[in-house]
């Protein structure tokens, strides 16, 4: 049974088919509904400036606290509520640590496509997320 479900959430449509698809799980889960949580990472630049990261990050946690309104929306719609947080950090790194912390039950994130060579160099965050979760993860096409 799930009792808390982790949506990594960047504004991608991706993103945002994770997001429907965490609505459409907690839709059939038997009695009460799951805690959908919209986490959002916020990735400083490297290398890092103390003025420029403050500004990133506070800027960044506007731009979130913006969309989170669309996605607290389409809960309500359907007599939901969700938990919203920006973190900063590496995407992956970030996602995994909340995942632990909190007790997730499920991870549900979309994949960027990304280009072989980009994958190979920089990994993807999905798949970090599904090697180190330490819950299901769904990985949104």
């Amino acid at each position: 049974m799930l009792r808390k479900i982790l949506v990594a959430f960047d504004g991608s449509p991706q993103s945002y088919q994770a997001f429907a698809f965490a609505l459409e799980m907690s839709r059939l889960c038997p009695g009460a509904a799951p805690e959908i949580i919209a986490l959002s990472v916020a990735q400083p630049p490297e290398p890092a400036d103390i003025v420029e990261v403050e500004a990133i990050i506070d800027s960044a946690r506007q731009h979130y606290e913006e969309l989170f309104k669309g996605l607290r929306e389409r809960a309500k719609e359907r007599n939901l509520e969700i938990k919203t947080e920006v973190v900063v950090g590496h995407p992956a790194d970030q996602i995994v640590r909340y995942a632990k912390e909190n007790d997730c039950d499920m991870v549900i994130l979309g994949q960027k496509g990304k280009s072989k060579i980009e994958s190979w160099l920089l990994g993807s965050v999905s798949k970090r997320v599904a090697t180190y979760a330490p819950c299901t993860v769904t990985i949104v096409k």
